[in-house]
């Protein structure tokens, strides 16, 4: 993950799990020969909980005993909520050795740790006595959102999956939905490295949202109406460091942190430091999403429309595979797009008795994102 906010916004989307089980089974005589699953199971129902607001991101770590470097090619979530999207979404992270010592204090025995934020362990979890921090850094193996239960990677490419490694499961439970103790599991399909299977990297643009009540709605009557009150709300529920990315990611996209252009479309536009080939976009915001359109190299001669997904809908996010790759070089540009519907606040019943707040960035449901995850071979 290369983008210039990757290593901040790593971990703005989420998964969890308590007490987790690991099993490897072989593929089945109609699948092909060399797949291998690797299945990662809850051992205990988790109940979100959180001090603050609706939201809970909870992590744990697990072991898989990977004996050997593989890429992962496929992934199927099952969340356990009876499709109510009590899971919002979820993230598995990997975790180098040198990382081992420090994932494995955080996880409590087993009970595993609130992780908020933009990384699954914070500064403090992975600091080394004397100073410093281990070499390397978690990164992502697989994600989910709703409606992408079982996701294939792209014909010929895989994630790679280095033998050592842990596994940090992050679950962002939604506690509009409800607050039920709940079993989740993971299966990975995994074939062995091979020069045949391409190696992905993930890139991820993020834009600002920055939207204001609806009319009806003002500061006087409805105090998180006000930007700097919705914030500070945001701080409450997430700490500090949720209202520091946001100023960051204002000034990133060449905004005024402390007052930005507010409206129902956000945008911002990032350079490529790399030369890669684009093989699939995925499309992620919250409940009040509604449209995302991603172009490369916008306002030029070259310009190219990567994506354009008009009907944004959170209960159905699926990832979108080029029917070429999209090659690109260092100085290109993406620029990433979102529009955001306020007034599904008054009729989702995810959020319509969730106070009505001027939105911004933010890990909970009753916040937005505006993210296109860029998967790219070399």
């Amino acid at each position: 993950m290369r983008a210039p906010l990757t290593r901040l916004i790593a971990g703005a989307v989420a998964f969890v799990s308590l007490g987790i089980g690991v099993g490897v089974t072989s593929a089945s005589a109609t699948q092909h020969p060399s797949i291998n699953y690797l299945k990662l199971s809850m051992a205990t129902a988790y109940a979100p909980r959180a001090a603050h607001g609706t939201d809970d991101y909870h992590c744990s770590l697990i072991n898989p005993h990977v004996s050997s470097d593989s890429y992962i090619v496929s992934s199927l979530f099952l969340p356990g909520d009876n499709g109510k999207t009590e899971v919002h979404h979820a993230i598995l992270f990997m975790i180098p050795p040198s990382w081992a010592a420090a994932a494995t204090k955080a996880n409590n025995g087993g009970k595993g740790w609130t992780c908020f934020g933009e990384t699954v362990l914070s500064g403090a979890q992975v600091g080394i006595p004397g100073g410093g921090k281990p070499t390397g850094q978690p990164t992502w193996l697989t994600g989910w959102a709703p409606g992408d239960n079982l996701h294939t990677t792209p014909q010929g490419t895989g994630v790679l999956f280095p033998k050592g490694s842990l596994v940090v499961m992050q679950i962002h439970y939604n506690m509009l939905v409800s607050r039920k103790a709940i079993k989740s599991s993971l299966t990975l399909g995994t074939v062995p490295v091979s020069p045949s299977i391409k190696p992905l990297s993930l890139d991820l643009f993020p834009a600002p949202p920055d939207v204001p009540c609806l009319a009806k709605w003002h500061p006087a009557s409805t105090p998180l109406c006000s930007r700097a009150a919705s914030l500070k709300n945001l701080a409450l529920r997430f700490g500090k460091s949720a209202v520091n990315f946001v100023n960051i990611l204002e000034t990133a996209c060449g905004r005024s942190a402390s007052s930005p252009p507010a409206g129902d479309t956000t945008s911002c536009t990032w350079r490529y430091f790399h030369a890669a080939d684009i093989v699939e976009i995925g499309a992620h915001m919250h409940l009040t999403g509604s449209s995302m359109r991603v172009v490369l190299n916008p306002g030029t001669s070259g310009q190219k429309v990567l994506l354009n997904d008009t009907n944004f809908n959170f209960d159905n996010q699926i990832s979108y595979k080029m029917s070429s790759p999209v090659h690109v070089v260092p100085g290109d540009k993406v620029q990433v797009t979102c529009t955001y519907n306020p007034i599904v606040h008054d009729i989702n019943p995810q959020l319509r008795d969730a106070p009505h707040r001027f939105v911004t960035w933010g890990d909970g449901s009753s916040d937005e994102m505006c993210l296109a995850l860029i998967s790219t071979i070399n």
